[in-house]
């Protein structure tokens, strides 16, 4: 499958997709011998890509970390609005590392950050169909309303899949989703007359949170990963 050249190089850790973008623009980057300076290019392995000379590869190492997001973070290399993002908070080594997904500004808890951005993608594709949980803390008491959300809803012309909600005995809802749209858990509810107070996520597919410490990094063992590459289409 081709990609845009500037994601091919930001998968291949060379670069970030804006810096590539920048390289691109500079005049800086060949595909198969030729000079290209339009990022609207699309490349896969068989093309020979170069920066200065240098050729860009894909990685073969992959690496996966689980971090603990804290809360009022943008998952984001760079926002326009000068918010802290999860970058501003990971330890220099781990800056060039990919966000998997995307946790809102106000969503703390477990997000994963890899070297490799085609398993990144693979692990966002909705027809991978990966749980991921989350607890929420919601304003209102009429839980009945769940029942829609549980079922599954249309709204604004989005379509929402149905969600697992279990009601927690703090009257916290324990909630699992597939598809990872953007804000759905937060959209869904307050459809629901349960506007989200505050949002957590505990696990993506098999890996758990834990006791890990708010804005620390871990690494995923391999076997871990090899288990979750099975699972892709």
């Amino acid at each position: 499958m081709k990609i845009r050249i500037a994601k091919f190089i930001a998968d291949s850790g060379m670069a970030s997709r804006r810096g590539a973008e920048d390289l691109i623009a500079q005049g800086a980057v060949s595909v198969n011998g030729e000079k290209i300076t339009s990022p609207v290019t699309f490349v896969d392995d068989n093309d020979k890509i170069t920066i200065t000379g240098t050729p860009v590869q894909q990685r073969t190492d992959t690496k996966l970390y689980m971090f603990h997001k804290p809360n009022y973070t943008m998952t984001t290399t760079d926002d326009p609005r000068r918010r802290k993002t999860i970058y501003d908070v990971l330890p220099e080594k781990y800056k060039n590392l990919k966000y998997v997904g995307r946790l809102d500004y106000k969503t703390t808890g477990l997000l994963l950050l890899t070297n490799d951005g085609l398993l990144a993608r693979k692990l966002t594709q909705p027809s991978n169909n990966i749980p991921r949980t989350y607890v929420a803390d919601v304003i209102g008491n009429n839980l009945s309303k769940l029942d829609k959300a549980r079922s599954g809803v249309t709204i604004d012309g989005i379509k929402y899949r149905p969600m697992d909600i279990e009601v927690m005995k703090n009257k916290k809802l324990r909630i699992t989703v597939t598809e990872g749209k953007k804000n759905e858990i937060r959209i869904v509810l307050k459809h629901c007359g349960l506007p989200v107070k505050t949002l957590h996520r505990i696990s993506f597919g098999p890996i758990l949170l834990g006791k890990l410490p708010v804005g620390k990094i871990e690494e995923i063992d391999k076997k871990t990963i090899d288990v979750i590459v099975k699972t892709l289409l």
